[in-house]
């Protein structure tokens, strides 16, 4: 009998966590950190602002999960978009055109991912998944320049260079709201010159 109990607390547990995550998410879609605070989180989860604190001992441990959260979800649709492809040139499009393309659906959160000023913890987090892009790209480097598809080169020092790019072609037009889909071309015809690839 106290198993049973016992599971049915930590499902209870879960799903409280999972609420106040997705609230938090909804809120920094439309508002970004500046916006979401954790009296605002509690509101959207439909619970008391100590219920969140039992969750999360300080705002900064929320929005690190709130960021880990959002941004596994875009490297795993980059990654899926990726995997699709059979040339390295189509592979790092399909980057591209996903990141960039998902920003686009949600300018204030990615920019929020991106480039918003935020607590020390959830910047260290936002470095952690600048990494997991570069690596996924670096693989597709890597595997270019062995078949032959890409010239030699380093493949982490590309990777990590296509991120920065990437990133920082993205923040300004976020920023200023005026980011569109004429921005995803000239990306990717940028990112394949640095390549020494043709679209």
């Amino acid at each position: 009998m106290a198993y049973r109990s016992t599971e049915r607390v930590k499902a209870r547990l879960s799903a409280s966590r999972e609420r106040i995550i997705a609230a938090a998410l909804e809120i920094m879609a439309g508002q970004g950190y500046a916006g979401c605070s954790v009296a605002a989180v509690a509101g959207r989860a439909g619970m008391a602002t100590g219920s969140v604190y039992r969750h999360f001992p300080t705002k900064a441990d929320l929005f690190a999960e709130v960021f880990r959260t959002a941004s596994q979800r875009e490297v795993d649709a980059v990654a899926r978009a990726a995997a699709l492809q059979a040339t390295v040139a189509k592979q790092v499009s399909a980057v591209i055109e996903t990141f960039s393309g998902r920003a686009l659906q949600s300018p204030r959160l990615a920019y929020a991912l991106l480039a918003e000023p935020v607590d020390p913890a959830v910047d260290a987090e936002r470095l952690v998944f600048r990494r997991a892009y570069a690596e996924l790209i670096a693989g597709y480097v890597a595997a270019g320049v062995a078949s032959g598809e890409l010239p030699p080169q380093d493949p982490d020092v590309t990777a990590t260079a296509l991120v920065g790019a990437l990133a920082e072609a993205m923040v300004g037009p976020l920023a200023a709201g005026v980011a569109g889909p004429s921005t995803i071309p000239s990306l990717i015809t940028f990112i394949h010159r640095a390549l020494g690839v043709s679209p």
